[in-house]
């Protein structure tokens, strides 16, 4: 069973009248999602706020308290360059790391196969200590770090087809050994960092401006495929990022609809050989709403 995991918190996040983070990226999804008919045979939860104790296990103290403390009673504020406060963003934030948090107590529980939280504010540029990139918490990070916490986890992968590199994933379980990090992302491009490696934990595809669907399949099937065979993971987790669709202005990628739902399924074969099915992926990028909402549910037909 497929399991959705969102809240409306999420909408009221505004990072202001010309961010590409916008709520109507989730309306856009939510549109999808009722003409496809997946809203009859999906379950639909509400994500809680994520509690200090589970940021923490990605997030240092300091700056989980620094966040809190700029959160504004009204009016907006600026974290960094292109990281926006409003009166809603904080429980957004919070609801976003819940929902990964709340999905794999789900898996744990048996009551989902698989779950895809369908949230914003996006987290994979949240580093340990910084905020980046639209990003306050990693609600990726959190969840895997939950699962490795509450479920004892030897092995875990984190794969992330967002077109910019998540830096702030890797910044966190660069030294976990625990963690597989497979990242494909647009380079150079945004936020500029990563570089092709094939390390222990650490497998980081870049791609060139204009690449299309083939080059993208052998990529994964050269550099991660064979990276998460070996790894064993038993639980995936998946940072869905969306923008290095064709049609996002966002990226100079060239994917389409049928590329994330290719992935998905090479996704799915791995967790269902090493790691019973057990698959969390989480929203990160896609910026032109109809493209971003058929692609997700592309990639939830393929999380089946």
């Amino acid at each position: 069973m497929l399991a959705i995991v969102s809240h409306q918190d999420c909408q009221f996040h505004d990072a202001g009248p010309y961010h590409p983070d916008t709520p109507q990226r989730l309306h856009a999804i939510n549109d999808q999602f009722l003409m496809s008919g997946l809203d009859f045979v999906l379950r639909q939860y509400d994500a809680p706020l994520a509690t200090v104790e589970q940021l923490a296990r990605a997030h240092n103290r300091d700056y989980i308290d620094r966040v809190f403390k700029m959160a504004p009673q009204k009016g907006s504020v600026e974290i960094d360059d292109d990281t926006v406060m409003s009166v809603g963003t904080l429980d957004a934030a919070l609801r976003a790391s819940g929902a990964g948090v709340f999905g794999v107590d789900l898996i744990m529980k048996k009551e989902a196969s698989s779950v895809f939280c369908s949230v914003r504010p996006p987290g994979h540029h949240a580093e340990r200590a910084k905020s980046m990139g639209f990003c306050l918490f990693n609600n990726i990070a959190i969840a895997a770090a939950h699962a490795l916490e509450e479920y004892n986890f030897e092995r875990v992968a984190i794969v992330d087809f967002d077109v910019h590199h998540g830096n702030g994933t890797e910044d966190i379980f660069k030294d976990d050994e625990r963690v597989l990090f497979c990242s494909s992302f647009q380079h150079p491009f945004y936020p500029f960092t990563g570089h092709a490696s094939d390390t222990k934990n650490l497998v980081d595809v870049p791609l060139s401006a204009a690449t299309k669907s083939a080059e993208f399949r052998q990529a994964i099937t050269k550099h991660w495929l064979p990276a998460l065979n070996d790894f064993k993971p038993q639980f995936i987790f998946i940072s869905a990022g969306f923008d290095a669709h064709i049609l996002d202005d966002m990226s100079s990628l060239q994917l389409v609809e049928s590329d994330y739902s290719w992935i998905t399924k090479e996704l799915r074969a791995i967790a269902d050989k090493h790691a019973n099915g057990r698959i969390l992926s989480t929203l990160e990028g896609g910026y032109e709403p109809s493209a971003l909402g058929r692609s997700v549910i592309s990639h939830l037909n393929a999380l089946f």
